[in-house]
């Protein structure tokens, strides 16, 4: 009976490892697009800052050309000044006069604001500038890293799938079909649950010493008394019980 019962503890070590696989290749799109979506967070937040430098440079631009023109005009009410010709048209042109300097004025007090919210912009993207120039690598290098885990993945869980075969057709008829029965019924889909610290580990269960010697003897089939799961005790390794025997 202990054959058997190894049987079904690597059966069942073997499902388990297929369902993880299985789960892994069946949520590859969904985790393939989480990862893309990172990356693209990255880049959406540098490309913000770059698009917030652009419309200041623009702005700061449109703000030249303001001032530009405003100058144009004071030159103008300049000239309209020295030849005003009675007083009516000298207040005229004085009036003028201030008022397009106090508008360029302010034009180059807006100026000057945003040349300090350029000069933070800068700092912005020069503090991401590493981020910035391997974005494009590190998005390339984590889809292959991706691709790569996946394709292990489906190797893997073919091999497991063609040695739980082997491992199943070997398995007594009866004992086969109690397996299945109790995969089936199981949402975690654990026939066969180990005992740890006197409890089972599928529905923590604390078991009666009597019957933690029947598990360890493996000389028959013991089940939970209440999850009906197969009992097993995971060996000791080699190393510690050789210690145990020179202690």
């Amino acid at each position: 009976m202990r054959a058997e019962l190894e049987k079904l503890i690597e059966l069942q070590r073997t499902d388990t490892n297929l369902r993880r696989l299985k789960n892994i290749i069946e949520k590859a799109d969904e985790k393939r697009a989480e990862i893309e979506q990172e990356f693209d967070q990255h880049a959406f937040s540098i490309r913000e800052i770059q698009n917030r430098r652009d419309v200041n440079i623009a702005e700061r631009g449109e703000l030249d050309k303001k001032i530009a023109e405003n100058k144009t005009y004071l030159e103008r009410a300049d000239r309209n000044l020295k030849h005003a010709q009675n007083q009516k048209e000298y207040e005229t042109a004085m009036r003028e006069t201030d008022a397009l300097q106090k508008q360029i004025a302010a034009f180059e007090g807006e100026i000057v604001e945003k040349l300090t919210t350029f000069e933070e912009i800068e700092g912005e993207l020069s503090s991401r500038a590493e981020e910035i120039s391997t974005m494009d690598s590190k998005r390339a290098e984590g889809i292959a890293a991706f691709d790569a885990e996946l394709e292990a993945a489906r190797a893997e869980y073919e091999s497991d799938g063609k040695k739980r075969a082997e491992v199943f057709t070997t398995l007594p008829a009866n004992l086969a079909s109690v397996y299945n029965r109790l995969v089936q019924r199981s949402r975690d889909g654990v026939a066969v649950a180990e005992v740890v610290n006197g409890s089972c580990s599928a529905c923590f269960m604390s078991l009666r010493p009597q019957m933690q010697l029947e598990v360890k003897r493996m000389d028959s089939v013991v089940t939970c008394e209440n999850c009906s799961r197969i009992l097993f005790i995971a060996s000791a390794p080699a190393s510690t019980e050789a210690e145990a025997a020179a202690s």
